[in-house]
């Protein structure tokens, strides 16, 4: 699973994508984005420019968006047979931004216990760069008349690699930045090509970190999220 994230590295951004000219002027950092808050990314119907999308995928046939708030994340090895995802990965495909994602790791020690306690780490490149999770995204409309609309999207998730298997027993799938052309194409692809690109990234590159349990809140936000558990902010 992947419920909580941060884009906090703005400056690096652009140098990331460099195809894209513009950022998005009222974009602040980001320590603690979760589900149903609105999210950056890059859509392939407008792959050279930055979007912003509602964190849930709401289907085209929804009633109302609360569905939205059970679809934060769609599994890889199913989205060709899921009525809800399957349309979607062969044509509105997106780049979710990022720079580090949350998960919380179970204390051996209490795993017994009902309530276990848990230690939020936070997972990056070892260069702290900004990267990229693959997602699916769709447009909804309001079926009661009021015009209302929405994009939405989810975030895609494989199994972990060496670095996420003692922390959690899944990952976001993370786009090489060598396939995000091709992840954002326009063109209708065939499942079998766009799931080569969905497995865990490579743990080699990555680290994780514990940090504050004042990230366990989504109404927490602020560089307190990432406080490591010595004293100083973790950059």
């Amino acid at each position: 699973m992947c419920g909580r994230y941060t884009l906090i590295r703005l400056a690096d951004v652009l140098e990331k994508f460099p195809w894209i000219e513009h950022a998005p002027p009222d974009l602040v950092p980001r320590y603690n984005i979760a589900p149903t808050q609105p999210l950056l990314a890059i859509a392939n119907d407008h792959p050279n420019e930055f979007t912003h999308f509602y964190w849930g995928l709401v289907p085209s046939w929804a009633k109302d968006i609360s569905v939205g708030h059970k679809m934060i994340n769609a599994r890889a090895e199913t989205l060709p047979e899921k009525p809800s995802y399957r349309t979607a990965l062969r044509r509105r495909r997106c780049l979710i931004l990022a720079d580090g994602f949350y998960e919380w790791q179970v204390d051996p020690a209490t795993a017994h216990k009902s309530r276990p306690k848990k230690q939020p780490m936070w997972i990056r490149m070892k260069d702290h760069k900004p990267f990229a999770f693959a997602g699916l995204w769709e447009h909804w409309h309001d079926h009661q008349g009021a015009g209302n609309e929405l994009r939405s999207c989810t975030v895609i998730t494989t199994s972990p690699n060496e670095l996420m298997r003692p922390i959690h027993d899944r990952m976001p799938a993370i786009v090489p930045p060598e396939l995000y052309k091709d992840w954002l194409s326009k063109d209708e692809r065939e499942p079998d090509e766009l799931m080569a690109m969905l497995g865990p990234y490579p743990a080699d590159q990555m680290e994780a970190t514990p940090v504050s349990t004042f990230v366990n809140s989504p109404k927490n936000e602020g560089p307190g999220c990432v406080e490591g558990m010595t004293k100083g902010t973790l950059w």
